[in-house]
């Protein structure tokens, strides 16, 4: 069939339907490039030269008639050399994860797919009501125990929506999902996929089918159970600010995503949080100018500053360090009143919450590179035995600390997450950089939910606390004075004595108690290797403090001639919740 080529528009990029045909648009400086078109098996079948006149700037775009929009698979080419359209919205031939065959044989294809949305709505989870939970969508049930259909799947991700329920999981945070080379000749194996992608197409090999269609139907069945999908983007120094705008929209109006952690230090923060298509989105990001941490209209926050000094603080504290209750104090309460914060003590990169108590050096033989990779100081103590252990002693106290560490992380101001498998305990072998590893050390392994079934039930019992004491997650730092006219401060500190907190470097020590309107809350932190006696402060009349989560069951909570007073077991976290003196 003879092709008419006319001149086309320059937007949209990449492939589209026009009003004279298919329309190809390019981005290059090079004078010879065109687009190869191919059959459904892969062969070429057709080279089709951008003309001459068909240029704006660096913009190369023609309209071709004659191309059935369902019957070719395409590349873009600059001279010798083929270019994968980055506009694409899916490829072809890469359907296999790690095949490197796969990814050097993929091909972009352009076919238009209709969804029914069903009505779908964003939950918008306030940040004061969010439990975040993020996860590597391969690893959260690649592992045969996963027990589901689809493993290492968006589809393998809805199946589990009832588990992350259960757990009380508002909020996921995904490692990247768009398209990216998992594999290459030059650089190995890339697991994580924080390298410039393909970014309008939802990973081939993260579903059974079509990717759009498994990527769309986990998000629509994620809100109709009320949480949310928030997904990283990684973005190079040299992608164009045009580039992010474009590629932010195009995930929260075709794929309705409810925000974006943002990596990487190009990204325009001031034009991305003025975009009128982004308003009302979640925007996670390392740093913000002051200037523009500002509320919307209906007082719900968009921003999320999401950096490590809370976690950095929490290790060191519970490691057991000098100097550190001050900061610990200031962590807890803190809580921008523009902004969410998003707090955690483990995360992708670094160690999981097992391996935090396990190890002290990190352990990344299996990477590669000699163990010269990932941080080489991680703020972490392993309870007195490097790597694993059997000895009863050890393993109670390990324990005992992943109990403290989400003890803190839940009764903090500002919002929780947990990476996943902490809920459990899931160890990565003491490897904290696993960007390479597409194996046991990075899949869940879900046997260990039977193994450590309390663990499980501590982040539960937590996650329902918070979420049925909402005066725990305010929406700014919580004042010193008494704003909820109570007849105490909303927030004081405490120690040995009442009102009288030890504070030295020396102190590892250190009482919190909040107020609310109805309820009161006295958080007591003991880190040192010795027990140590609270003495509490006493209640209004007919009130009295009660245990109600404690670390160590071996804590005492006793009454004598000063009031009551709670004995802390060495290194033990306990919240005490105020009470009617004749309730049980």
């Amino acid at each position: 069939m003879e092709r008419r080529i006319s001149m086309g528009k320059i937007h949209p990029m990449g492939v589209s339907v026009g009003e004279k045909g298919i329309q190809f648009v390019f981005v290059s400086r090079s004078e010879e490039c065109g687009v190869i078109l191919y059959d459904a098996a892969g062969s070429e079948k057709e080279c089709i030269p951008f003309p001459k006149h068909c240029r704006v700037g660096d913009v190369h775009t023609m309209c071709v008639s004659g191309v059935e929009e369902t019957e070719f698979t395409y590349a873009f080419f600059e001279g010798d050399r083929l270019v994968w359209d980055p506009f694409a919205g899916k490829f072809v031939g890469n359907e296999e994860y790690g095949c490197l065959e796969g990814v050097e044989g993929k091909r972009a294809c352009f076919a238009p797919a209709e969804y029914d949305w069903e009505g779908d709505l964003s939950p918008a989870v306030p940040y004061e009501e969010a439990f975040v939970y993020c996860m590597h969508v391969r690893g959260f049930t690649r592992h045969e125990s996963s027990g589901v259909k689809h493993r290492g799947t968006f589809q393998g991700v809805a199946e589990k929506i009832p588990y992350l329920k259960q757990l009380g999981v508002t909020t996921l945070e995904l490692q990247p999902i768009y398209e990216f080379d998992e594999v290459s000749r030059e650089q190995g194996r890339n697991y994580w996929g924080y390298t410039r992608g393909y970014y309008y197409a939802p990973k081939n090999s993260y579903a059974v089918g079509d990717s759009r269609r498994a990527c769309k139907d986990m998000i629509k069945a994620l809100h109709q159970n009320g949480m949310e999908a928030v997904l990283q983007f990684y973005f190079p120094e040299d992608m164009g600010q045009w580039e992010i705008l474009d590629i932010l929209r195009f995930w929260v109006t075709e794929y309705h995503v409810d925000g974006f952690h943002i990596k990487g230090q190009c990204a325009p923060m001031e034009l991305i949080l003025g975009d009128p298509c982004l308003k009302g989105v979640k925007l996670w990001y390392y740093d913000y100018d002051q200037r523009l941490l500002r509320a919307e209209g209906n007082g719900q926050k968009r921003v999320g500053i999401y950096e490590d000094t809370f976690c950095r603080t929490m290790r060191r504290f519970l490691k057991g360090e000098e100097g550190m209750v001050g900061p610990v104090a200031e962590q807890l309460r803190s809580q921008p009143a523009q902004a969410g914060k998003i707090n955690y003590v483990t995360n992708y990169e670094g160690f999981t919450l097992m391996d935090m108590v396990s190890y002290e050096r990190k352990h990344n033989e299996d990477n590669g590179e000699g163990n010269r990779d990932g941080f080489d100081y991680n703020f972490t103590w392993n309870c007195g035995v490097e790597g694993p252990s059997r000895k009863k002693s050890v393993v109670s106290l390990r324990t005992k600390q992943m109990k403290n560490v989400l003890s803190l992380l839940f009764y903090a101001q500002g919002t929780p997450l947990i990476f996943m498998g902490d809920e459990f305990g899931n160890s990565q072998g003491g490897n904290n950089n696993p960007y390479c590893q597409d194996n046991e050390i990075t899949w869940l392994d879900w046997r260990d939910l039977e193994r450590n079934r309390e663990l499980f039930g501590f982040v539960r019992v937590l996650a329902e606390f918070r979420k049925n004491y909402p005066g725990l997650g305010r929406s700014g730092k919580v004042p010193m004075p008494d704003d909820l006219a109570c007849g105490y401060p909303d927030l004081s500190y405490h120690g040995g004595e009442p009102w009288q907190a030890d504070m030295t470097p020396f102190s590892r020590q250190l009482g919190i108690m909040v107020c609310g309107r109805e309820e009161f809350f006295y958080l007591a932190l003991n880190m040192h290797w010795e027990a140590y006696t609270f003495s509490l402060p006493r209640l209004p009349g007919g009130q009295l403090w009660s245990m109600w989560n404690v670390t160590d069951p071996e804590c005492e909570l006793s009454s004598g001639e000063k009031g009551q007073q709670i004995c802390l077991k060495p290194r033990s976290i306990c919240l005490l919740c105020s009470r009617e003196e004749d309730s049980e």
